[in-house]
């Protein structure tokens, strides 16, 4: 059974389309990663599932019916753009968004103290926001996402700022909360944190969703990494198998240098080097006098040219 259900979702600002036809469908209980570089229309979508904007064409489902205002309080979104107000103390602030969340004061406070024990900040409850470290802020702020316990919660980069350790127990959250029923959305261009703990994934790029399904078997089908959609295609339908130059294919989704094909690295190397061999060059008159200026990065004039002839200096 799907939670949530996006149909067909376009939005556009001006002349920039930010979402163009986007579908999917969310598994209850599931971990559902929004992947894709920067731009790609992740936030965007975010947003209109929160109500924060209204799409221009489609519409999204929440559950059997279309998502409506007081579904807000069925889920908790952290957004990416972190926002405490600073001069107020953390523990009168965390209770003040928990009543936003329909929570008495009372039941806010027992919940608060329990997961700052938790998460081992019990001891800045009555500090100030501004004296918090940007890791300890962001500790609070997920607390405060969770704390009503809704359906759908929604990261969005949540492990930005985050030290290992701390990015490792927030993991272990995400999961807890998984199995104890919530379904979760986590958007990230990251996709080693969305093999770890994602079930399910959408690849959004371009504004478009070009690949959509479970982790496992995208792994499987799509096992050289490269993936090139096709315009107009099923999203779970595209080119499989390694590329000859990746870096041609400018509506697809390549791959880092690091896990690139060897003989284009190589060959990426080598340019790199004659590069670097040109750049340590200046050219002056064969008859002009040398002294340190021509070795000087701040000059205009480190690059001068002679219709008599021309002298190499290395730098």
């Amino acid at each position: 059974m799907d939670l949530l259900t996006v149909e067909h979702v376009t939005k556009r600002y001006a002349s920039h389309t930010a979402l163009d036809d986007v579908s999917l469908a969310i598994p209850k209980g599931s971990v559902y990663g929004l992947l894709g570089p920067n731009g790609a229309g992740k936030t965007t979508l975010i947003r209109i599932i929160n109500r924060i904007t209204a799409p221009d064409a489609g519409r999204v489902l929440f559950g059997d019916r279309e998502i409506a205002p007081d579904d807000i309080y069925r889920i908790g979104y952290l957004p990416e753009e972190r926002g405490l107000y600073k001069k107020m103390k953390v523990g009168e602030q965390a209770v003040f968004f928990a009543r936003l969340k329909g929570l008495s004061r009372r039941e806010a406070v027992v919940r608060l103290k329990q997961w700052f024990v938790r998460f081992g900040i019990q001891e800045w409850w009555d500090k100030k926001v501004e004296e918090l470290s940007k890791g300890m802020a962001q500790k609070v702020q997920f607390i405060v996402t969770i704390l009503h316990e809704p359906e759908l919660l929604i990261f969005d980069e949540p492990f930005s700022g985050f030290d290992p350790i701390n990015a490792n127990l927030l993991k272990d959250e995400i999961l807890a909360l998984r199995d104890k029923g919530a379904t979760i959305i986590f958007s990230t261009h990251n996709m080693s944190s969305v093999e770890e703990i994602c079930d399910h994934i959408t690849l959004i790029n371009k504004s478009r969703n070009i690949l959509s399904g479970e982790v496992d078997e995208i792994r499987r089908r799509h096992g050289s990494n490269i993936f090139l959609p096709r315009r107009g295609a099923d999203p779970a339908a595209g080119r499989r198998g390694p590329l000859r130059n990746p870096r041609r294919h400018a509506g697809g989704v390549g791959l880092p240098d690091a896990q690139a094909p060897r003989r284009e690295r190589r060959r990426r190397a080598r340019g790199h080097q004659r590069g670097q061999r040109r750049r340590r060059t200046a050219f002056v008159p064969r008859d002009h006098p040398l002294d340190e200026r021509h070795f000087h990065q701040s000059r205009e004039r480190r690059v001068m040219k002679s219709r008599s002839g021309q002298t190499t200096i290395p730098r």
